[in-house]
């Protein structure tokens, strides 16, 4: 919240975050190489301080574009939204309606192409929690990797918001921000 008053332009994109886990199964059964099991990350985040609005945690199979409502939805609540990018596995009727006409690209191509770059922003903010924070999860049931996964992005948006007092001058007053 403390971000709220600069942040307009949103971005949204899923990661994987590797478990410690394997899945065994198809190694004893069909002798191929163990793989880690992952969690998916779907993440709305802010184009210019990379501040994550909202987080939806799936299996890896949760697929994207479902997801991307709920995120737009969960972000507006406490932002203002001026406009959202995302890439293909996001495109669907629903969610294209949920943030612009469906001819905007060909309409707009210069415009277009400027939303492209502040898609390029998730994927900025998606490498970040995975470099500061790791991209394995240690826990071992579902509910504590979504936990841990989750104290991740909280704080990683501890950092954005520590940056943005310093550069942009903001006072963050975390008592008042939910009123």
């Amino acid at each position: 919240m403390p971000v709220a008053g600069i942040e307009v332009d949103f971005a949204v994109d899923s990661t994987g975050f590797r478990t410690t886990q394997f899945n065994a199964y198809n190694g004893a059964k069909h002798g191929q190489k163990k793989e880690h099991q992952w969690v998916k990350a779907h993440l709305c985040a802010g184009v210019k301080t990379n501040i994550v609005a909202a987080v939806a945690i799936t299996d890896s199979n949760g697929g994207d574009s479902p997801q991307f409502g709920p995120l737009e939805k969960k972000t507006a609540e406490g932002f203002t939204i001026n406009g959202v990018s995302a890439d293909l596995a996001y495109s669907s009727r629903n969610n294209l309606q949920l943030v612009a006409n469906t001819h905007y690209f060909q309409l707009n191509r210069d415009e277009f192409m400027d939303h492209c770059h502040k898609r390029s922003n998730i994927e900025a903010t998606n490498a970040a929690i995975k470099r500061k924070f790791g991209e394995t999860l240690k826990s071992k049931n579902p509910t504590a990797q979504a936990n841990e996964l989750l104290a991740k992005i909280i704080a990683y948006n501890l950092t954005v918001v520590i940056h943005e007092m310093y550069k942009n001058g903001i006072n963050p007053d975390f008592l008042h921000a939910r009123e």
